[in-house]
C-alpha cells in the first residue's frame, strides 16, 4: 500500500479517537456580539465569491491609489475583522479580550512591499516595540517579523543564489544581518519567542541561512528564534531533517512554525513562466501528508525542538492533540503552540484554549492603507483554499441559529 495512503488512513484514525471539540460554536464565538457575528457572516459571504473578491480588490486598490476617502469604510468592515488596530496600543483591547478566554496574541506589523532603508529601519523599530510589549504581557507570548520587512526581496534572492554582490549590495546585506541580530538579541535578552515568517521560495534560501545563524547564536538554552516551514513545498522535510542534524552537532535548539503556505498561485505561475519544476506539492493531499509528517517528526524530537503549529485544518489539529496525549505531553507544554489568524477559525482557537492547550492568534496591525496588501491576500487565500470559507459560513450560520433559538426560548 502506498505510504501516503497509509498516512492518510492513520490520520483519519487519529482524528476519530479524539473527542470532537471544534463544532462548539458557543465557545468559538463567545466574544462576538450579535452585530459582530452578522458582520463576519456578511464578509465571508462576499469572500465566498471569487468574482466579488476580484472586483472588490480592484476597486479597493483604485480607491486607495486615488486617495479616495474609503479608510473609514474599510476600517469598519474587513479591517476590524482581520486586524487588531492601526498601532500596538490600538490592539490592546483586542489582546486583553481574547486573553480572557485563554487565547494569546502575536502582534504582527503587517505592512508589506516596502523597498527603502528608512522603511526597513522603521519595521525594525516597530518589531523591537512588539518584543518589549510581549515581554511585559503574558497575553503576548511571541513577537514576529517578515524577512522582507528588513531588506529587499531582490537582495535576498541574489544572496540565496550565491551571486557576487557589489560593494553597495554587501553593505546593504550587512545591514539586513544587523537588523536580524538586533531583534533576535532583544528577544533573547527579554526571553520572548520570536517567529520569523517564510515568504517566496526564490528569497527563502537566504532567509533560511540567516535564521539558522540566529538559532546558533540565540537558541543555546532553548528555542527563542523560530523559522517557518511552508509544507506545501515538497523539499521542506529534507530541510528540517538537515537542520536537526546541524542542531544536534552544534548544540542549539530548533524553533519552527509549521504552516501549509501562502503563495501557491504565485509559485506555480513563476515556475511555469520560467520553465522549472514547481516547488509546490502535486496535490492538496500531498501537502497535508507533508504537514502531518513534519508534526510527527518534531514531536518525536521534542527534546531539541519547539513547535508553533500554524494551521486552520481541524484534522491536523486533532492529530497533534492525539500525539500529545499518546506521548503523555501536557496540553500546556511550553514547547507546543497552536496558532491561527485573527478573524478566522475561531472554532479551533477558542475550543483549543477552552480545553487547556496553548493557543495564539496572529493579530495584524498597521495603518489601514499600508495593511491593505495583507488584507487582499487574506481574501484571495480564502477563495483559493477549498472548504475554508464554506466551513466558516457553516459555523457562523450554526451560531446565528443557536442564538436565535435561545432568544425565542427565553422570550
Amino acid at each position: 500500500m502506498n505510504y501516503y495512503v497509509i498516512l492518510y488512513i492513520f490520520a483519519k484514525v487519529l482524528k476519530s479517537t479524539m473527542e470532537p471539540i471544534f463544532n462548539n460554536t458557543q465557545i468559538a464565538f463567545s466574544l462576538k456580539s450579535d452585530t459582530e457575528l452578522e458582520r463576519a457572516y456578511f464578509l465571508f459571504k462576499l469572500i465566498d465569491s471569487q468574482p466579488l473578491v476580484r472586483i472588490g480588490t480592484a476597486v479597493t486598490n483604485f480607491a486607495i491609489k486615488a486617495h479616495l476617502p474609503v479608510e473609514g469604510l474599510i476600517r469598519a468592515t474587513v479591517f476590524d475583522h482581520f486586524c487588531g488596530g492601526i498601532n500596538e496600543d490600538d490592539c490592546l483591547p483586542v489582546v486583553d479580550k481574547m486573553f480572557t478566554k485563554g487565547v494569546s496574541s502575536v502582534l504582527d506589523y503587517s505592512v508589506e512591499g516596502k523597498e527603502e532603508e528608512a522603511q526597513f529601519d522603521a519595521a525594525l523599530a516597530m518589531t523591537l516595540k512588539t518584543v518589549v510589549f510581549a515581554a511585559e504581557r503574558d497575553a503576548i507570548p511571541f513577537a514576529v517579523f517578515k524577512p522582507t520587512g528588513f531588506g529587499r526581496i531582490d537582495l535576498y534572492e541574489k544572496v540565496g543564489a550565491k551571486q557576487t554582490l557589489t560593494d553597495a549590495e554587501q553593505a546593504e546585506w550587512n545591514r539586513v544581518v544587523d537588523r536580524f541580530h538586533t531583534v533576535c538579541k532583544e528577544a533573547h535578552q527579554r526571553n520572548v519567542a520570536l517567529l520569523i515568517d517564510a515568504e517566496e521560495t526564490w528569497m527563502q534560501d537566504a532567509a533560511d541561512d540567516l535564521v539558522a545563524q540566529m538559532m546558533r547564536t540565540y537558541n543555546q538554552e532553548k528555542a527563542i528564534v523560530f523559522n517557518t516551514l511552508q509544507m506545501y513545498r515538497w523539499d521542506r522535510m529534507d530541510y528540517l531533517k538537515k537542520l536537526h542534524e546541524q542542531a544536534k552537532a552544534e548544540g542549539f535548539y530548533i524553533g519552527m512554525k509549521l504552516v501549509r503556505g501562502a503563495y501557491m498561485e504565485k509559485e506555480n505561475a513563476r515556475a511555469e513562466e520560467r520553465n522549472y519544476i514547481s516547488p509546490i506539492c502535486i496535490s492538496k493531499q500531498a501537502t497535508d501528508d507533508n504537514y502531518n509528517a513534519s508534526v510527527d517528526y518534531m514531536i518525536e524530537h521534542l527534546d531539541r525542538m519547539a513547535i508553533f503549529a500554524g494551521t486552520h485544518n481541524e484534522e491536523s489539529s486533532y492529530r497533534l492533540m492525539q500525539l500529545m496525549q499518546e506521548k503523555g505531553i501536557a496540553k500546556n507544554d511550553p514547547r507546543i503552540w497552536f496558532g491561527q489568524l485573527y478573524g478566522m477559525s475561531d472554532n479551533i482557537s477558542y475550543n483549543l484554549a477552552a480545553n487547556g492547550y496553548n493557543v495564539a492568534k496572529y493579530l495584524p496591525f498597521g495603518p489601514v492603507r499600508d495593511v491593505m496588501p495583507y488584507l487582499i491576500r487574506r481574501a484571495e487565500e480564502n477563495t483559493s483554499v477549498a472548504g475554508q470559507t464554506s466551513r466558516e459560513l457553516t459555523l457562523l450560520k450554526t451560531e446565528r441559529y443557536r442564538r436565535k433559538n435561545k432568544n425565542e426560548t427565553t422570550n
